[in-house]
């Protein structure tokens, strides 16, 4: 197959993982024509069957809807098939497009954004399925909240995320382990991080001998515009117990050496798509407690994880004094794998590339 993919994004958070992490694959067996600039696509450009097309349109934006460059849309044309790892799609695509809805976020949970930025969304969401001809999303919780919010008679396929490929590189020298807790996401109120403050405050007054450092991992832009009262209770505990540390964004090798030095991570998540994080770090043999949502029940129950009560901050009090540093065991890295990794995720979106190419 000749297939033209989006990389527009790479570089641009979880989207930009999926895509950096699937492009291997898709390399590997197919020509690929890698829609983009220089410098995030570098790594693929000199590959056999890679042509580079530049392109700084925006994604989402009124150009890529209306007046995508011809000569770009040209060589889009002149493939089989178009791959976008997010629901945007430019206009004037004529080969079959396949298009992802990670998560419906937004129509889920309205204190995210205003009704006119719901709407949006969904106005996208719902253009992605009428122009694609298959939908891939990471879960079936993700899958199901499709179909609840939006007209979709196109096919929906579950294609799970896997931990990246830097992740899994052995270290030159393992960290030792340090006395911290790990959060990693951003303030918005759907990631649960006021439970975890909560929780951590109980479990200092009620234990004096309780003192780890919490670190929280995340996009200082993403803490600025999120839940403003969240931030103050940061500011707040920081103040009091020098026991918070924010480090804002980080480096992929420093995220991986928090992750290996930390005790354990906690995802307090009230809402996800599919929770990256929790993933990530049994990936470097840290264990995981998290919130016993949908979602998290979909993919982390049958790995050694501890689950507690989403938002309830008395449960992971409790929790967070116990520890959970020999919970369920050793972490067995090849059953992770096969359940979740981009090489198999790949595998399903080039079958469902042929298989619509070929007409069935």
């Amino acid at each position: 197959m000749k297939i033209a993919i989006d990389c527009r994004m790479m570089g641009s958070g979880g989207i930009g993982s999926f895509i950096t992490e699937l492009l291997p694959f898709f390399i590997k067996e197919h020509e690929c024509i890698l829609i983009g600039n220089h410098e995030e696509c570098a790594p693929f450009i000199r590959e056999q069957n890679v042509q580079f097309c530049f392109c700084d349109i925006p994604p989402f934006s009124f150009k890529e809807s209306f007046f995508f460059p011809p000569e770009i849309l040209s060589e889009i044309n002149h493939a089989e098939c178009y791959f976008t790892p997010y629901c945007n799609i430019p206009g004037g695509i004529k080969v079959p497009v396949f298009s992802t809805i990670h998560d419906v976020v937004f129509l889920d949970v309205k204190e995210l954004t205003s009704p006119i930025g719901r709407l949006v969304r969904k106005m996208f969401y719902q253009r992605a399925i009428n122009y694609s001809d298959v939908i891939f999303t990471v879960s079936d919780f993700s899958k199901e909240r499709i179909l609840h919010h939006l007209r979709c008679k196109k096919k929906i396929e579950v294609v799970y995320n896997g931990a990246p490929a830097y992740l899994k590189e052995a270290f030159e020298d393992l960290p030792e382990k340090q006395n911290q807790i790990l959060f990693v996401g951003n303030i918005k109120k759907h990631k649960g991080l006021k439970t975890l403050l909560d929780a951590f405050e109980k479990a200092l007054k009620k234990d004096q001998e309780f003192k780890p450092k919490l670190v929280i991992v995340g996009n200082a832009d993403n803490f600025r515009t999120g839940d403003e009262e969240t931030v103050r209770r940061i500011q707040e505990l920081s103040a009091a117990t020098g026991l918070i540390e924010f480090t804002g964004k980080v480096s992929n090798q420093e995220l991986k050496r928090i992750y290996a030095q930390s005790r354990f991570l906690v995802q307090p998540s009230l809402y996800e798509g599919f929770g990256m994080p929790p993933l990530e770090a049994m990936t470097l043999g840290t264990p995981v407690l998290i919130s016993d949502i949908p979602v998290f029940k979909e993919i982390y129950s049958s790995l050694p994880v501890t689950f507690f009560k989403a938002g309830d901050s008395d449960d992971l009090a409790e929790k967070l004094l116990a520890g959970i540093d020999s919970t369920g065991g050793p972490i067995d890295m090849q059953a992770v794998n096969e359940l979740y990794s981009y090489e198999r995720s790949a595998k399903i979106i080039l079958a469902s590339m042929s298989a619509r190419l070929a007409g069935s």
